[in-house]
């Protein structure tokens, strides 16, 4: 049984992962998004977990290339076809990044974690900027079309 020091060290690694998923996830629940807080927070705590018991035991990459397998399995499980569209595939990358986030708070790369962490809420709270400057995108395409229509 390793030290309490040991486990210690783990339960903060833990809590590191679930506030960084909590982040992450309070950003997708806020848009009302199918995977919120709860769920990114336990996605990152859970492949925290995982590495952290992995190292223990002496464990190579099989285990990280099953957490990144099972995650594949629970971002699929939201995504969906919606008429010509896909909806929930930002949520699914949003996922898997989770779990890459925990895995490594789960190996000690803390400043790595903190920093993803950050660019995903980041990248995540650009959507009206995406939104924007794909409106301004078509629009442009539109002027375009009836500019080319009105010369023939």
């Amino acid at each position: 049984m390793p030290p309490v020091d040991d486990q210690l060290e783990i339960i903060g690694r833990l809590l590191l992962a679930a506030a960084l998923g909590g982040l992450i996830g309070l950003e997708r629940e806020w848009r009302g998004n199918p995977a919120g807080i709860r769920t990114i927070a336990l996605v990152t705590m859970g492949a925290c977990l995982f590495t952290d018991i992995s190292r223990m035991m002496g464990g190579d990459d099989r285990v990280a290339a099953g957490i990144v397998t099972g995650i594949g399995f629970i971002g699929a499980g939201v995504v969906f076809r919606e008429g010509t569209g896909v909806k929930g595939i930002t949520t699914a990358a949003t996922i898997w990044v989770a779990a890459a986030i925990g895995m490594a708070v789960g190996i000690e790369l803390y400043i790595v974690a903190i920093a993803s962490a950050a660019i995903v809420f980041v990248l995540l709270w650009s959507r009206p900027l995406t939104q924007a400057l794909d409106e301004a995108i078509r629009e442009q395409e539109s002027r375009n079309d009836s500019d080319q229509g009105s010369e023939r």
